[in-house]
């Protein structure tokens, strides 16, 4: 990562859903830290290898 690139960090919530969110704000209400943190594609990257189910917590079986 880049100087100039905002650093973003991956976020998960209550129903193991899966976002990044810029590393400069504060995290949305609902949502925690999980994961690294760094440029867009790192994260993005980390967030394909690690939620194999898109489906929310709640419809699982």
């Amino acid at each position: 990562m880049t100087t100039t690139e905002t650093p973003y960090v991956v976020v998960v919530n209550d129903e193991e859903q899966y976002s990044i969110w810029r590393g400069d704000r504060e995290l949305p209400a609902g949502w925690t830290a999980d994961g690294p943190s760094g440029s867009k594609e790192e994260c993005l990257d980390h967030i394909e290898k690690v939620w194999t189910d898109m489906r929310p917590r709640c419809v699982r079986s």
